[in-house]
């Protein structure tokens, strides 16, 4: 019962007492109008997981981690990490996933496995994953879609606002991982 696909069906099911008259053709619009809306996000979501799974088949991951682990760039190696993946593939939560994997090997060598240090860690991870939300990642779509936005307004909104909600998350965190660490 406590699942969260069982209590929005049972969510959706009491929704339906609410209404005083409801019909056949009044379920059927209500239902086609829902599926027009969430059609694009299932459809980009779905490719964006399927592009993610595609990704950590495949040694990119480690060669990306190791490759810029030689830089020596501290607590923004794991938000650039982050940031390529949840660019190059849309999925929040994917970029999470596969950078902490990436990651997690090496906190050590970074000089962030203290418990503060895995913290920092984790808020730079979290950071890059969520910078730049553009046409392969769901949330651009919620937000443009319906907020009924052009595409090109949600460009410049969305991909902007997210590049600076990230790029100003890891300037603090920086600054935090500078005083603490």
């Amino acid at each position: 019962m406590g699942t969260p696909v069982t209590a929005l069906l049972i969510g959706v099911g009491l929704c339906l007492f609410l209404v005083e008259k409801i019909d056949q053709r009044a379920l059927s619009d209500w239902i086609g109008a829902g599926l027009k809306d969430a059609a694009v996000i299932l459809v980009v979501t779905c490719v964006g997981g399927s592009l993610g799974a595609m990704l950590q088949a495949t040694p990119i991951s480690s060669y990306l981690g190791e490759t810029l682990a030689q830089q020596n760039l501290g607590i923004f190696l794991p938000f650039i990490i982050a940031a390529a993946l949840k660019t190059a593939q849309g999925s929040f939560t994917v970029a999470l996933v596969t950078s902490s994997a990436i990651v997690a090997p090496m906190l050590g060598s970074l000089g962030f496995d203290s418990e503060l240090g895995r913290v920092l860690v984790t808020l730079a991870v979290g950071a890059g994953a969520m910078v730049v939300s553009h046409a392969n990642d769901s949330f651009f779509w919620v937000v443009s879609q319906l907020s009924n936005m052009e595409v090109s307004t949600a460009y410049r909104a969305q991909t902007v606002g997210t590049l600076v909600e990230g790029v100003v998350s890891i300037v603090w965190i920086a600054i935090l991982a500078l005083i603490m660490l």
